[in-house]
């Protein structure tokens, strides 16, 4: 028996099932289960600049008779949806499976969504386990299903069973004879002559999936009586049986195709049936869609966020939940930008110029929170070079501020290159900062495509991003040093006030990556007590109540010296006694 986490469990049951190649994009909270599965034994495992680029790798591995797991998180199922939709239609050729990682309540996204929509709307089978010991065994049956029934196959997670760990009995590995491939353009070259054939075919593997899944033990009934039934899948089994000890359950292992039959069957046998699921209503739309009838809880449940076994248990009662006041009192704690973040000053001379700023999803996201509060938009993985060339056409004409899009440099490699391409073919204009700090850093450190670190540590090389943007047809192009104030200030006042489309690369790297402190900064003590170097937002910077007067903490100071170049009257030295300026 061991220890682990959901995720660690998926890598561990891929492995178990022979799968031999892995390829993903990291993304909270799905990152941990390819990490899990590269540092496994016989496996080649690797970070790819997309999810759609992943699962095309997939597939082409699946081709040449492998087994396979690509990694996701649910806003990567959007990426990668246009192969998933065709792969349901070309099948596989060896086991083919796909984790997507929901995030309901928002930890870590911009958006709550249900991958089961995407599961019936590619015609995909899905598994959704409860917890880490059903996530290695359902992986293990996904790579069967996936072969028996020539067809992808997702694995669903919530971020409860991603990061919750809970002992699970491991087994031994066992080897999968590659499958050989042989050319058959019927079914992999999906043109109109042989997707409608395909289209077919895929009808006949559905039928025989829902057959199987009335009949297989993935979905299975605790009798405990006839008065209440619950259906429900995933994670939120465990808060039902917590919350409900009384009732019976159906527990969906797969959720799509539905077991009708079964489903049937478990409604005639209570007296009242509830569904309970959470942030959607896939499970509940679907039962009902069946001609079973479904009450309302006593007491509706939110339809967002996470549930609890508290939520659940007073919504049964026709209770409204009891709130949760132990946080009463204590102050806010946003999350900020790391005490040295070499994006600290971009922002703050943005917020400065008062730009209107495009951003994009990454750590620098948080340059949008107070005191810096210098981000207009984020939405979606390359949407800052996209919506500024939109910001640019609808503003044409009109007097407005500078237009400003920030991207990183996983997410420039991800899915910002095609958005720079569309303002150089179309002859925009503005200003792009690609904030290079050398990783893929919220969700861990992990490599790229510019700094060039595979996720096996593979011999490989670094994206020359002025290059590539040279290539792209970008005249404009500099790199600056974001750790210099005056730099920084001159290459935004420059390119802002240009009619050309510029781009400057700011190139350091996170200050968790180098690890290197310098001596802490202190204020002298003739601080005038302006406020100028909290407008950073530094965490190590700190003021006085009632005078004002500013403070660093030497714990949390990387003596980055950002602080003492804002400060406009020299107030900011090293503790080693040097002006940092």
């Amino acid at each position: 028996m061991e220890l682990i986490s959901g995720n660690e469990a998926i890598a561990r049951g891929a492995w178990e099932a022979g799968a031999t190649i892995g390829a993903a994009y990291p993304g909270t909270p799905s990152t941990e289960a390819m990490e899990a599965f590269a540092q496994l034994p016989g496996v080649y495992a690797e970070w790819c600049p997309n999810e759609k680029v992943a699962v095309e790798v997939g597939l082409g591995a699946s081709a040449a008779g492998r087994r396979v797991l690509c990694t996701m998180k649910h806003v990567g199922v959007n990426v990668a949806a246009d192969p998933l939709f065709t792969a349901a239609y070309t099948g596989v050729g060896g086991g083919m499976v796909v984790l997507a990682a929901d995030d309901p309540g928002m930890h870590s996204s911009q958006n709550e969504q249900d991958s089961r929509y995407y599961a019936a709307a590619a015609r995909i089978p899905m598994l959704d386990p409860a917890d880490s010991s059903e996530a290695l065994a359902f992986t293990k049956e996904a790579f069967a299903l996936s072969e028996r029934f020539d067809t992808p196959v997702f694995i669903r997670s919530t971020v409860r069973v991603s990061h919750t760990k809970c002992l699970v009995e491991t087994g031994e590995r066992i080897e999968h004879e590659p499958r050989a491939y042989e050319k058959n353009q019927p079914k992999w070259v999906m043109m109109p002559l042989y997707a409608k054939d395909r289209r077919l075919d895929l009808d006949d593997r559905i039928a025989d999936l829902t057959a199987f899944a009335d009949s297989c033990d993935l979905n299975t009934v605790e009798e405990k009586g006839t008065a209440v039934g619950i259906i429900c899948a995933g994670a939120t089994y465990q808060h039902v049986v917590e919350a409900a000890p009384d009732a019976s359950v159906l527990k969906l292992g797969m959720s799509w195709p539905l077991p009708a039959r079964r489903i049937r069957a478990f409604a005639e046998n209570v007296e009242r049936l509830y569904v309970v699921e959470e942030a959607s209503s896939y499970l509940s739309d679907a039962v009902r869609a069946l001609g079973v009838k479904v009450g309302d809880t006593p007491y509706p449940l939110a339809p967002y966020g996470e549930l609890s076994p508290a939520a659940i248990a007073a919504a049964l009662r026709g209770e409204s939940p009891a709130c949760d006041c132990s946080s009463t009192g204590l102050p806010p704690r946003p999350p900020a930008l790391c005490p040295g973040c070499p994006h600290r000053l971009v922002f703050r001379e943005l917020a400065r110029m008062k730009a209107i700023v495009t951003g994009d999803i990454g750590c620098y996201t948080l340059g949008a929170l107070a005191p810096l509060s210098a981000m207009d938009t984020c939405v979606d993985m390359g949407a800052s070079i996209s919506m500024a060339h939109g910001f640019e056409i609808g503003l044409e004409g009109r007097e407005h501020r500078p237009v400003v899009a920030v991207i990183g440099d996983s997410t420039f490699a991800h899915s910002g290159i095609t958005s720079l391409l569309n303002t150089v073919y179309n002859c925009g204009a503005g200003t792009v900062c690609i904030l290079d700090n050398r990783t893929t850093a919220m969700t861990g450190h992990q490599g790229n495509p510019v700094n060039g670190v595979t996720l096996q540590h593979r011999p490989s090389r670094e994206l020359d991003v002025p290059a590539l943007v040279s290539a792209l047809g970008v005249d404009d192009v500099r790199t600056v040093d974001p750790m210099d104030m005056k730099a920084v200030r001159a290459a935004l006042r420059e390119t802002t006030s240009s009619e050309c489309l510029s781009v400057i690369v700011f190139e350091s790297p996170c200050v968790l990556l180098e690890k290197h402190r310098n001596a802490p900064c202190e204020v002298k003590g003739n601080c005038r007590a302006c406020g100028s170097c909290s407008l950073i937002g530094c965490p190590a910077i700190s003021c006085d109540p009632e005078t004002r007067v500013a403070a660093i903490d030497p714990a949390l100071c990387v003596g980055c010296s950002q602080c003492a170049q804002v400060c406009p009257y020299g107030c900011i030295v090293s503790t080693g006694g040097t002006d940092v300026r």
